[in-house]
């Protein structure tokens, strides 16, 4: 049989079995009915919230760039990028640039030549791991912020800085393993004449101009990033929680939206010891945010609120969240683009795998200075 056929056939086998182990449990018709109102509630209630973010802190980060704010801050983290992530100090421009908007922001500054020419080829490899660890950081603290947490998206923070370090620096050793003349070559040249080009370039704009136009032009990327979000949205978020939560009142289906099978609760159940103590997490519908997070981080963030409203967050899940959040922020359906655009596809595996270590690193670290900040207060 053609190759193409059998995929197909597999596909879909596991397409019917999925609809008919949810549709056997919550009838057929509630099942549609619970997918398409959780779809569209999430658009309304959960897009469009997240959008308004992305516009108005992509306009903030973008008035950042143009009035050198981003230069201040790359200058002030910049001691800190060789003893913790054993990178050049202008690693750290990367750092506040996927933290203002996402993950994909490094490969673009990436293919600067002069940026680049800082970097030995097995630091540049590792920009994967080290810009993902911060994408949509604002946006990830901005929203926690927005449902009435302050101290505990600070402490994710400063969790993902630490998954950061071990994604890093694990990614750093996988590649010198492999390759290890790496650990000597430089990324690229310094292109002396595209430099003085660039540096003869003047802007004549006024500065009235300069402030229309970052607002305006950073708010039209948020609107993108608002944008990208909804598949992600929409799909993952309506899959898991149909996954995550259970029937209507009375224990029946009704087709409302926000009803599903709790198989991932009765799954974290069975090994709900082991999520206490890594993460804190004291309910096993917690666990949804970060399977969500490795696919995307804005589907991760839909859960929020309804996780609130049925009073299954406190703290420290707030914390642990913020932490995996920004750290793992979607690597799954990026880092294999992001890897491949640079030229080193082939070490895609090993960049998820030291992701995937860097993440939980995040997360534990966010839940043990959360206890830590619990007893000093």
């Amino acid at each position: 049989m053609n190759k193409k056929y059998r995929s197909g056939i597999v596909c879909l086998v596991i397409i019917a079995a999925m609809f008919f182990g949810i549709g056997w449990k919550m009838g057929a018709a509630p099942m549609l009915n619970t997918i398409m109102h959780t779809a569209h509630d999430l658009l309304l209630n959960t897009v469009f919230y997240l959008m308004g973010i992305c516009v108005i802190t992509g306009a903030v980060g973008k008035l950042f760039v143009e009035f050198g704010v981003v230069d201040l801050l790359e200058k002030l983290l910049r001691p800190l990028m060789r003893p913790l992530f054993n990178m050049p100090g202008t690693a750290s421009l990367g750092a506040v640039l996927t933290f203002l908007s996402d993950n994909p922001a490094i490969i673009t500054l990436s293919r600067d030549k002069r940026f680049a020419s800082h970097f030995k080829k097995y630091q540049f490899i590792s920009l994967t791991n080290f810009g993902t660890a911060f994408g949509m950081g604002l946006i990830v603290i901005v929203f926690m912020i927005g449902q009435g947490y302050f101290v505990e998206p600070v402490i994710g923070l400063v969790g993902a800085f630490i998954g950061c370090m071990v994604s890093t620096r694990c990614m750093q050793h996988f590649v010198v393993k492999a390759y290890p003349r790496y650990a000597e070559e430089k990324a690229a040249e310094t292109d002396v004449d595209t430099i003085v080009e660039e540096e003869k370039q003047s802007d004549d704009k006024t500065l009235f101009l300069r402030i229309l136009n970052s607002l305006l032009d950073g708010g039209k990327s948020g609107v993108d990033v608002g944008i990208a979000i909804i598949p992600g949205v929409l799909i993952i978020s309506t899959l898991v929680m149909i996954l995550t939560f259970g029937p209507g009142e009375g224990g029946v289906y009704t087709g409302a939206a926000y009803e599903g099978i709790e198989l991932l609760p009765w799954l974290a159940n069975k090994i709900d010891w082991f999520f206490l103590y890594l993460f804190g997490f004291n309910d096993p519908h917690q666990i949804a945010f970060p399977i969500t997070s490795l696919g995307a981080v804005g589907a991760a963030l839909g859960l929020v609120p309804q996780f609130a409203a049925s009073h299954w967050i406190d703290g420290n899940a707030i914390a642990v969240f913020t932490a995996i959040g920004m750290c793992w922020s979607g690597f799954l359906s990026t880092h294999t683009a992001m890897l491949d655009s640079l030229g080193y596809r082939e070490l895609t595996s090993k960049a998820i795998i030291s992701h995937t270590i860097g993440g939980l690193c995040a997360a534990v670290a966010a839940h043990w200075i959360f206890v830590l900040y619990g007893l000093i207060i």
